[in-house]
C-alpha cells in the first residue's frame, strides 16, 4: 500500500516482550529462536555447504604445507641434505600456503553470500510484517525500536550465518581430519588429542548459557536507549523551554549506563569463553610435546614412542595447535551465536506479533475503474481488547466522489472507522470495501495531524508519492495547496532545505506541503484524520482553503474533525456515537 502515512506515534516500547512470571517462557523463546534460525539456514544450504568444502581444502593444504616442513626439516638436521637439493620442498611448501589462503577466501566469501541471501529474508519479512500491523499495529512501537530492529538486530545475524555456522561444521570434520593423521603415525599422541578434545565444546557450552540470556538483555536495552534517545530528541525544543534538559540529559546518561553494563557482562563472558578454552587447548599441547620430547630422548619406550623420529614428532607438534584451532574460532565465534539467538529472539517477538490488520492484497490492474462504487462497510463488528465494542454490526455506505464529513465526542470511533476505511485495521466480523476491493488494494491520501516530513529538498519531499514528476508539476502542485508563494521567494526554490519533521515550517505549512503530495499524486481517495486540529486561525484557513480546492477535483474525502468550516464543505455528515453511526 503507498498511502502517505503521516502518523508515528512516540511510545517507548521493546521489541523484545518480557517473559513474564513463568520460567518456561524463556525456554521456548530459546529453542523458538534456534528452529527460527535452523529454518533461515535451509535458505542458503548450497552457500554454507560450499564454505565448508573450503574450509576443508584450506585444512588438507594445512595438513599437506606442515607436513613438507617437518620433512624439510628433518631432511637438513637429520639427513643433512644440502639445501640445494631442498628446493623442490620449499616450492611445494609455497604452493600449500597459496592454496590454503586461496581456498580461506573461497570459504569466507561463501559464507558471507549465505549471510546476505539469509539477512535480505529477513528484512524482507520484516517489511511484510509492518506492512501487515499497519500504523496501528506499530502505533505503541518508537521509530527508533523499528530502526534498531532493522539495522543492529539483523546484522547480529551475521556472524552466526557467516562464522560460526560453517566453523561449526569444520570444527568436527578438521580435527578429526587431524586425528587421523596423528593416530597413523603414533596412537598415544592421538589419545591425547582424542581425551582432551570433548572438555573444550562442554565448557564452552556451559559458558554459554549465560551469554545467551544476556545478549537478549543486551538488545531489549539498546532498543529501549534507542527509543528513550529519540523521544528526547524530537522534543528538545519543548524540554529546552520548560528547562528541563539538564534532567533530559540525566535521563540519558542513565539509560546509556544500563546498556554499558549488560555490553561488560556480554564481553566478560566472551572473553572467559575463550579463557577455558585457551587452557585445555594449552595444556593438552604441553602434554603431546613433553610426550615426544621425552618419545625422542629415549625415555619412554611403550606404545609408539620407540618409533618417533624427528620427521614423525616435529609434524605431529605442528599439528597439535591446528587440531585445536577450528575449536578457537568457534570459541571466538560462539559470542556470534550469542548475539544471534538474542537477536532472533528480539525478532520473533515482531515477526510473530499479534496482526491488527488484514494482508494486504495485491494492487489491482491500474485500467480496472475507480470510481465504480464508493465505500460500503456491511455489519461490520470491531473491539479492541480490555475495551467495550466499539462498533456492534455496522453498515454504511459513501458514495464516490463525495465529501464525507465525521463528527461526534472523542474517543467514538471516528478515528477508527478511518483506519477500517484505509485497511489500517481489519474488522471482527463484517466486510470493508472501497470502490468494489479490499482496503489499501489501490493508493490513497492520508493525512493525520502530524506530517511525514524527511531532511531534503521540497522536492525530495514531494517525490515520495511521485519519483518521476518534474519540476512543472512540483510547483503545480504547490501552487494548489497554497505554498507557491513560500517556494517563489526562497532563493534554492525547490531545493531549499527541509528539516526532519519539518522543523522551521509551521504547523499549517507542514500540513499543506503534505496536501500537495496528494495533489500531485493525484489519489481517487483521500482520508483526513482532524487536519486542522492544533493550527491556529490563520493556518486553519490556509489548510481549509487547500481542502476546498482538493474537494472540487472530484475525489472522495472522508475526514474526521471537530472543526465547523470544515463539516460544512462536506456532502454528507455523518456522527460517529456509541458504537454507531447516524446521519447530523
Amino acid at each position: 500500500m503507498s498511502a502517505t502515512t503521516e502518523a508515528t506515534a512516540d511510545t517507548q516500547t521493546t521489541s523484545g516482550a518480557r517473559a513474564g512470571g513463568d520460567a518456561s517462557i524463556p525456554r521456548e523463546r530459546q529453542r523458538a529462536a534456534r528452529r527460527w534460525l535452523n529454518e533461515l539456514a535451509a535458505d542458503a544450504r548450497p552457500q554454507v555447504r560450499l564454505a565448508v568444502i573450503g574450509g576443508m581444502a584450506a585444512a588438507i593444504a594445512m595438513i599437506v604445507q606442515l607436513g613438507l616442513t617437518a620433512w624439510l626439516a628433518a631432511q637438513v638436521i637429520t639427513d643433512h641434505v644440502p639445501m640445494e637439493t631442498a628446493f623442490p620442498i620449499v616450492g611445494g611448501i609455497l604452493l600449500a600456503i597459496a592454496l590454503r589462503g586461496g581456498f580461506q577466501i573461497l570459504r569466507d566469501n561463501a559464507a558471507a553470500a549465505s549471510s546476505r541471501i539469509i539477512r535480505q529474508r529477513v528484512r524482507q519479512d520484516l517489511l511484510r510484517r509492518w506492512q501487515s500491523l499497519g500504523p496501528v499495529g506499530l502505533s505503541r512501537t518508537s521509530a527508533a525500536t523499528l530502526a534498531s530492529e532493522w539495522l543492529e538486530q539483523v546484522e547480529a545475524l551475521h556472524g552466526y550465518f557467516a562464522r560460526f555456522l560453517p566453523q561449526m561444521v569444520l570444527s568436527v570434520l578438521v580435527p578429526l581430519l587431524i586425528l587421523l593423521v596423528v593416530l597413523s603415525m603414533d596412537g598415544i599422541a592421538a589419545g591425547f588429542l582424542l581425551l582432551s578434545a570433548p572438555l573444550i565444546p562442554l565448557f564452552m557450552a556451559l559458558v554459554g548459557m549465560g551469554a545467551e540470556h544476556l545478549n537478549r538483555q543486551h538488545f531489549e536495552t539498546l532498543g529501549r536507549l534507542s527509543a528513550h534517545f529519540l523521544d528526547r530528541l524530537r522534543g528538545l525544543t519543548t524540554l529546552q523551554l520548560f528547562g528541563q534538559t539538564e534532567k533530559a540529559t540525566h535521563e540519558v546518561a542513565e539509560v546509556s549506563d544500563r546498556y554499558r553494563r549488560v555490553n561488560m557482562k556480554t564481553l566478560r563472558i566472551a572473553f572467559l569463553s575463550s579463557a577455558v578454552l585457551e587452557f585445555f587447548s594449552s595444556v593438552a599441547i604441553a602434554v603431546i610435546a613433553m610426550y615426544i620430547g621425552f618419545g625422542l630422548l629415549g625415555y619412554i619406550d611403550f606404545g609408539g614412542a620407540a618409533e618417533l623420529t624427528l620427521f614423525t614428532g616435529l609434524f605431529i607438534l605442528l599439528l597439535a595447535p591446528e587440531f585445536f584451532q577450528p575449536l578457537r574460532q568457534l570459541s571466538q565465534h560462539y559470542h556470534d551465536r550469542a548475539s544471534a539467538l538474542g537477536a532472533a529472539d528480539s525478532l520473533l517477538q515482531r515477526l510473530n506479533a499479534q496482526e491488527g490488520v488484514a494482508p494486504k492484497p495485491v494492487r489491482p490492474s491500474q485500467s480496472q475503474p475507480v470510481a465504480a462504487a464508493g465505500i460500503r462497510l456491511d455489519h461490520v463488528s470491531l473491539a479492541f481488547p480490555d475495551r467495550p465494542p466499539l462498533f456492534r454490526n455496522l453498515s454504511l455506505t459513501l458514495d464516490a466522489g463525495s465529501v464525507i464529513g465525521l463528527e461526534g465526542p472523542s474517543g467514538s470511533g471516528k478515528s477508527t472507522l478511518l483506519h477500517l476505511i484505509a485497511g489500517f485495521v481489519e474488522p471482527d466480523a463484517g466486510d470493508v470495501r472501497v470502490f468494489d476491493e479490499a482496503p489499501g488494494a489501490r493508493p490513497f491520501g492520508w493525512l493525520g495531524q502530524s506530517p511525514f516530513l524527511m531532511t531534503g529538498s521540497w522536492a525530495d519531499n514531494l517525490r515520495i508519492v511521485a519519483p518521476k514528476a518534474d519540476d512543472s508539476a512540483l510547483l503545480d502542485a504547490l501552487n494548489r495547496a497554497g505554498l507557491r508563494p513560500l517556494v517563489d521567494d526562497h532563493p534554492q526554490g525547490l531545493n531549499a532545505p527541509v528539516s526532519e519533521g519539518g522543523a522551521g515550517l509551521s504547523g499549517g505549512q507542514r500540513r499543506r506541503l503534505a496536501l500537495a503530495r496528494i495533489f500531485l499524486a493525484d489519489y481517487p481517495l483521500v482520508i483526513l484524520d482532524e487536519p486542522t486540529a492544533g493550527l491556529d486561525e490563520e493556518s486553519e484557513a490556509e489548510v481549509i482553503d487547500a481542502l476546498k480546492t482538493l474537494a472540487q477535483d472530484g475525489r472522495t474525502l472522508v475526514m474526521a474533525s471537530h472543526h465547523p468550516a470544515l463539516l460544512a464543505m462536506a456532502d454528507r455528515v455523518i456522527r460517529v456515537e456509541k458504537g454507531g453511526v447516524a446521519d447530523a
